[in-house]
């Protein structure tokens, strides 16, 4: 969303950005002081934004205050953890943000933030104890859960109260669900079991919280600052541009598995078909990973607990190498080892793709024939494209040649599907759009 004056002076600028992330000092979990080389990413973000961005808007108070606004909103958006003193406390600093941000201070951020982690653990350890209590669903009560609506608590008595509500809300939820699906289990059963699941979920808010590390604060608060100027800057960290990364070029090395985090466990969430792990066979959707090791001979590290995030970096890897995964089966079975070589994986779900439907009758008496492409989002590999690689991953380019496709399949009406699109690439999204429009 910037333009640089000259392509040279931005290119330099951004790998002496990337440099300073690459060198940073290893990221540890609930950070409490920036670092160095946080400062200056802090300090150059700031100066690109003000130079180069298209609304050509100064960093001034009103970034200011809508860069706080917005990182208040980005940690506790459900305004169920700060109290209305904190938040007043840091309004106090709404029109000095900008100064900061011009000379790399970004020490609010980290204040701000574990003034967050604490309230975090106040109002876990007030839903663990609710989960203790009795809880009287005969009652007619109401809770405000629209997140414009709520107000910050004023006081700790407050503050429990909105959280009983919260945790009795949430008990009613997982009760009425688990007898929706089984009519024949026992109520009391029914509570037992939401108790522990709701345990696992509170734990789980505070453990994630608190595996956040300083690279994700940077990204959250420098991105607070970015979307002050426009709702699509972002500030992207050196692990969310990988992914980004990924997401354009649809190809990653690795072992072709999405995984999700559940109560402290990686799950497989599925297998991509063609990859590593579907020709390796044994992995299968549900199946818990505790354990990941290196090589073929590499120690075996415990993963349980860790930050999804890390663990995807641990198990990515370069094609042809190997990694050792320790499993415990989603049939229950014991766990086992697993040792896949990682590759190649292409994200064939996320191109484009076509369909042609047949509906109503023409004059002569056929079908309408109506060619539908579903895109997902504006991919382009920028790096092939840099490169001048003649066959790197385009939208465009694959656009065409499902239009050549319906031009030989005699389609009468053509309709672009980018319903659940999030974007990308904008040369792609204009290069595509060129394709039917001059």
């Amino acid at each position: 969303m910037t333009y640089p004056t000259s392509r040279r002076s931005y290119r330099e600028l951004f790998v002496g950005l990337l440099a300073l992330a690459a060198v940073a000092s290893p990221t540890l979990a609930a950070p409490t002081q920036p670092s160095a080389a946080d400062h200056q990413i802090a300090g150059i973000v700031s100066m690109l934004m003000e130079s180069k961005h298209l609304s050509r808007h100064r960093l001034d108070d009103e970034i200011s205050q809508r860069a706080l606004a917005s990182f208040i909103k980005e940690l506790d958006p459900p305004k169920l953890f700060f109290y209305q003193q904190d938040v007043d406390e840091f309004m106090v600093h709404q029109d000095q943000l900008d100064d900061q941000f011009k000379r790399g201070n970004i020490q609010f951020a980290y204040s701000v933030f574990q003034r967050f982690l604490q309230r975090v653990d106040e109002r876990v350890n007030t839903a663990l104890a609710m989960l203790d209590q009795p809880h009287d669903f005969t009652l007619d009560e109401e809770m405000i859960r629209d997140a414009d609506a709520a107000t910050y608590a004023k006081t700790p008595e407050e503050a429990q109260e909105r959280w009983r509500q919260r945790v009795k809300f949430d008990l009613l939820k997982e009760t009425t669900d688990d007898v929706a699906k089984d009519k024949a289990v026992d109520d009391d059963v029914a509570m037992q079991k939401a108790i522990e699941k709701l345990r696992k979920r509170y734990n789980s808010i505070r453990r994630s919280w608190g595996q956040t590390d300083s690279d994700e604060l940077l990204e959250r608060y420098l991105s607070a600052m970015t979307t002050g100027f426009d709702p699509h800057s972002d500030y992207m960290s050196p692990s969310t541009l990988d992914n980004f990364n990924i997401t354009m070029r649809l190809e990653l090395d690795g072992i072709g598995a999405s995984l999700k985090g559940e109560d402290g466990y990686t799950m497989v969430h599925n297998i991509i078909p063609g990859g590593a792990a579907d020709k390796d066979g044994k992995l299968k959707p549900g199946d818990k990973i505790v354990g990941v090791g290196q090589g073929s001979s590499g120690p075996m590290e415990d993963i349980v607990d860790m930050k999804l995030n890390d663990v995807v970096e641990k198990i990515r890897g370069k094609r042809k190498t190997i990694v050792r995964l320790e499993v415990e089966p989603a049939d229950d079975s014991e766990r086992k080892t697993y040792i896949i070589t990682r590759d190649r994986i292409e994200l064939k779900d996320s191109e484009a793709r076509s369909e042609i439907i047949e509906r109503g009758t023409k004059p002569d008496g056929k079908p309408f024939r109506i060619g539908v492409i579903q895109l997902p989002s504006f991919y382009m590999d920028m790096d092939g494209a840099r490169l001048l690689l003649p066959n790197y991953k385009s939208t465009t380019r694959d656009v065409r040649r499902l239009l050549e496709q319906f031009n030989t399949q005699n389609v009468d009406v053509v309709v672009i599907d980018l319903r659940w699109n999030g974007g990308g690439s904008l040369t792609e999204a204009v290069n595509m759009t060129g394709l039917f429009i001059d």
